[in-house]
């Protein structure tokens, strides 16, 4: 049975993302399997995993916006920016935070922000990760970049916040690239303290929640009962984004061959066409990049079943 589809995975905390990727191949007993962005070791959440011609779209499930629920905890930094980390800022005095405050200061940090990623990240600076860099006890110049943060709320009701330490929960939707971790730290410098990320789970990334997610544990217990159809999507869940077009006798040779054709109308409002045969995705077409006017394939995979 040729095994393609996306695998909407709940990843467990202490493992990380690559982890999950070496299980699954020997669960399903197949190599053609891969993440869709990286979730550090501490973090649990939805990690959609590509499965066989699947993967030729992984980039399109990591490109999206993903949704968190994290804990910011007020009076501390450290190494990593989140719990894991050794201290490096410590404030012991008795804060107090009101509600209207910290929300001021949410309402600053969402929409277009900079964000200058952590030394232990995945971010690669001259061909190496900054985490092989902040293991060596090395800093090295990072580069800034813009993230969005669409929405960015707390979680609870609470009026006014005390204490040496002060942690509150909050949901954050935001797009690619976004680091929470740095986000957690940027939120205590505007309430003019050190701070980190406690605790972090994905709830959403795209259109995959955590209510369609399994664990490693559930699709092992499907594969041996048989049911591994019964955790798989098909590859047109995640290109819902996407305007869809059936293949029709005049252009259908010409997309399976993958061939150049004039630009539908809908390139002028959308970056990229599915093109299919009853509901199946053949093709993903976007504008040429030279030739104004037409488009070219991007994505190619006609032998899906």
């Amino acid at each position: 049975m040729k095994m393609n589809g996306i695998l909407p995975l709940w990843k467990e905390r202490g493992m990380t993302s690559h982890d999950c990727v070496f299980k699954l191949r020997k669960i399903l007993r197949t190599k053609k399997v891969g993440h869709t962005g990286t979730l550090d070791p501490g973090v649990e959440g939805v990690l959609p995993i590509c499965i066989g011609q699947a993967t030729r779209i992984a980039e399109y499930l990591t490109d999206v916006g993903k949704t968190y629920e994290a804990i910011i905890s007020i009076g501390r930094t450290t190494t990593t920016e989140d719990a894991e980390g050794e201290t490096v800022e410590q404030d012991d005095t008795m804060k107090q935070l009101t509600r209207t405050r910290v929300l001021e200061v949410l309402a600053s940090l969402t929409g277009v922000i900079e964000q200058t990623p952590p030394m232990f990240s995945a971010v690669k600076v001259n061909g190496k990760r900054l985490y092989e860099y902040a293991r060596k006890g090395q800093v090295v110049e990072r580069p800034t970049r813009q993230v969005t943060i669409y929405a960015l709320e707390i979680l609870e009701d609470k009026a006014l916040y005390e204490g040496q330490e002060i942690t509150f929960p909050v949901r954050i939707s935001c797009s690619k690239g976004t680091y929470i971790r740095t986000l957690a730290v940027q939120i205590g410098e505007a309430l003019g303290y050190p701070a980190h990320m406690k605790e972090l789970v994905r709830t959403a990334s795209g259109t995959f929640t955590q209510e369609n997610c399994f664990t490693l544990t559930q699709v092992a217990d499907l594969v041996e009962a048989g049911q591994l159809e019964t955790c798989i999507l098909p590859v047109e869940y995640a290109l819902t984004d996407y305007p869809y077009m059936e293949i029709t006798a005049s252009n259908e040779k010409e997309i399976f061959n993958g061939q150049v054709l004039p630009a539908e109308a809908l390139l002028k409002k959308h970056d990229k066409i599915v093109f299919g045969i009853h509901g199946k995705a053949v093709a993903i077409y976007h504008a040429h990049p030279t030739k104004e006017g037409w488009m070219k394939p991007h994505k190619m995979f006609p032998t899906i079943e």
